[in-house]
């Protein structure tokens, strides 16, 4: 049975979610589904929750995010099967695949597959305008620094990345949100975001209070690129307000994964719900302007999911039949 055209039809006579929900059981489709993101304040939390409603609304079936630990959490949720879909770096990805996630030492997390590209990752870091913290060479010993949510991208990455600059500080870990509370309240003295941007929690400080955003030096920059799986990366000056310039800094790509093993049409759906509404995904984040088909070679460390890959390939992608899952 083509997915295509009964999506299509569906789609035009607006079918009520009960019958919509009686494909998808014979279909052999979750009645519901869930996507995991991060916690509130970052990006991953807004960006996923709004595609989880997107796939929802043009599949007819009821999804929603949930608030998770990240990237890791992500990757063990969808693995284990209690999430069907969720948002990884490909840092963690790697790791998890070769058995070294920090949630799961020892057991390679491969029922996991690569669904469709996100958007890079920028490490960046914001500090309180009067700290007199103006680069990270500035950042004193035994600053407390707050860097995200336990086990996520950030926690995982950037304190290893501050320590091979020679930062020695306090590590703090909580939601962006507590984190930026925190910061505005004097109780941390940096905050190291690795999220998507403009970071929500970000632009919420900066119109409550003056901070900055501290760049890499390019000789930093350098020096991280050659340790971590990441590249450079300019962070916009219309990003932030506070920006008079682009900010120097390093990303890492983020992509959407299903379980492996949930049904190739339902996959195909979803992915195709995502690919082929770039507009409204815009709505949803600015992140977005990279969640194009044209990414998906980003992907360096995944098996594709095999309905995510005949998308892409019916639409002109190359995806060789040895990296699909």
């Amino acid at each position: 049975m083509r997915l295509t055209p009964i999506m299509t039809c569906a789609a035009a006579a607006g079918l009520a979610l009960g019958s919509a929900t009686a494909f998808a059981q014979q279909e052999d489709w979750p009645d519901s589904f869930t996507v995991g993101t991060a916690s509130q304040g970052g990006t991953y939390f807004t960006y996923g929750s709004g595609w989880a409603n997107l796939v929802a609304n043009e599949l007819g079936i009821s999804g929603g995010g949930e608030v998770t630990g990240g990237p890791n959490q992500n990757l063990a949720l969808v693995h284990n099967g209690d999430l069907a879909f969720g948002m990884t770096t490909m840092g963690p990805a790697a790791e998890a695949l070769a058995g070294d996630s920090p949630i799961a030492p020892g057991v390679p997390l491969d029922n996991a597959c690569a669904m469709f590209p996100m958007y890079q990752t920028p490490f960046s870091i914001t500090v309180l305008e009067g700290s007199g913290i103006e680069s990270i060479s500035d950042i004193p010993e035994g600053a407390a620094i707050g860097f995200g949510p336990s086990g996520s991208t950030s926690d995982t990455y950037f304190p290893r990345m501050l320590e091979t600059l020679g930062v020695e500080f306090d590590r703090r870990t909580g939601s962006w949100s507590d984190l930026a509370g925190q910061l505005q309240d004097g109780l941390i003295d940096v905050i190291a975001f690795a999220a998507g941007i403009p970071v929500p929690a970000v632009s919420q400080l900066e119109v409550q209070t003056d901070i900055r955003i501290i760049e890499f030096t390019e000789e930093e920059q350098a020096q991280v690129m050659e340790e971590f799986p990441v590249a450079a990366f300019e962070i916009p000056a219309d990003t932030y307000q506070s920006l008079d310039g682009p900010a120097r800094a390093v990303s890492m790509w983020n992509f959407a994964i299903a379980r492996c093993d949930l049904p190739e049409s339902f996959v195909y759906a979803a992915t195709k719900a995502v690919m082929e509404n770039h507009d409204r995904m815009m709505e949803i984040h600015r992140a977005s302007r990279s969640t194009v088909p044209e990414n998906y070679d980003k992907n360096t460390v995944m098996p594709w999911h095999p309905g995510a890959a005949r998308w892409f390939i019916e639409n002109g992608y190359e995806i060789p039949e040895d990296l699909i899952k």
